[in-house]
């Protein structure tokens, strides 16, 4: 006999499924080329820190297009500062050509007064007339000069900014001759080696996350509506992920990070997909093992877990009262393993018959031979 103890209990439902990878990439070449050297750990089951470098490809051409990227640039930047000196230079003429105007037309100005009191002939003005026109057309060809330089030295800036995009984009591509690990992962596919020659976007190697393990199995359409029904979601969830290995088994710590977007056909469940907490602890688990799981279902207040043996025609179990059977009726919400949880009028503490009886009813005196041994029906019972 049991004992009873009316608690908030927790139904855990025993599945199976297997480890997927969270995250795995296909590495493919960014440039083309002959491959110079790869990673000692770039092989079928290698494992790869994250920044290390997996591969390098014949990086010569693309430096030697920085490097003539770079010569053009330092031209660019020399014809840039001779435009800028001769602008300065013709600006400064500009200044002086309109200082010598300046000049020429006050000298213009005192020989008409001179000419109206008759003190000088009419062609020395004429002459100084003529000497204000060459000095204007000297300032005009300077301002010229000056909007000429100014469209060249754009011009230039123009082609400079031009070619710091080439130099860009060829440091990029020199850099992209060696590819790097975005994570530590586990290294599988492989299908790079010295000596080949490969293009861009060849696949190089796949590489799969090893903090990233997943656990996928699926839920029944009752397990799923039974736990949305009562919670809302699945997300979150605690999952023990237990993996057998050589005769001993591991457990893991697990969460459900997400649920499939479609009901499985087959099976007429859905996948569920739990992210391990400490996929390297206790042992390293890598994808495609196949486990168990224990997953916490909905949650039950006030109930009994009592074993199967102990309930009788579906809906009763006998409380043992001053040593005999005394019937209860009881309603069954829900299992746990091979147990049952019932709910029913029972008292905190009270003492319920497990063993099955073959002849059980009301009254019915059970005796206990020893602490350990089990309860048996006397045969006797008490008047109605």
């Amino acid at each position: 006999h049991n004992r009873t103890h009316s608690f908030p209990t927790r139904r855990s439902s025993d599945l199976y499924g297997n480890t997927v990878a969270g995250r795995q990439v296909d590495i493919r070449a960014l440039v083309a080329g002959r491959v110079v050297k790869t990673h000692d750990e770039l092989r079928e089951g290698g494992h790869i820190k994250a920044g290390e470098t997996l591969l390098v490809v014949d990086p010569f051409d693309y430096k030697a297009a920085l490097d003539e990227a770079k010569a053009q640039r330092a031209e660019s930047a020399a014809r840039l500062a001779e435009q800028q000196a001769s602008l300065a230079s013709d600006r400064t003429s500009l200044e002086h050509a309109r200082a010598q105007l300046e000049l020429a037309r006050s000298d213009v100005a005192r020989a008409k007064q001179l000419v109206t009191r008759g003190n000088l002939p009419e062609r020395a003005l004429d002459d100084r007339r003529q000497i204000v026109l060459q000095r204007q057309q000297a300032a005009d060809q300077f301002a010229n000069s000056i909007s000429i330089w100014n469209a060249r030295i754009a011009q230039t800036r123009t082609t400079a900014q031009r070619l710091d995009v080439i130099i860009a984009r060829a440091e990029r591509r020199l850099s992209e001759t060696e590819l790097k690990a975005p994570f530590d992962a586990y290294v599988t596919e492989v299908s790079a080696q010295v000596g080949r020659m490969i293009s861009v976007n060849d696949k190089v190697a796949t590489l799969i996350d090893q903090d990233w393990i997943e656990a996928k199995f699926s839920l029944t359409d009752s397990q799923f509506g039974r736990i949305m029904a009562r919670e809302g979601k699945l997300e979150g969830r605690k999952v023990e992920v237990h993996w057998t290995l050589g005769g001993k088994t591991f457990t893991y710590a697990a969460t459900i990070a997400r649920v499939a977007a479609r009901i499985t056909s087959a099976s007429g469940g859905i996948d569920v997909f739990a992210r391990i907490l400490d996929p390297s602890a206790p042992v390293p688990l890598r994808p495609g093992a196949f486990v168990a799981l224990s997953v916490e279902d909905v949650k039950f207040n006030d109930v009994i877990r009592i074993p199967s043996t102990a309930l009788y025609d579906g809906d009763t179990v006998y409380a043992i009262v001053d040593g005999r059977l005394d019937p209860r009726k009881v309603e069954v919400v829900g299992t746990s393993g091979s147990d049952l949880l019932v709910r029913g009028p029972f008292k905190d503490g009270e003492e319920i018959a497990t063993t099955r009886i073959s002849t059980p009813g009301k009254g019915v005196l059970i005796k206990k031979l020893t602490p350990s041994a089990k309860p048996v029906a006397t045969g006797e019972s008490k008047a109605p």
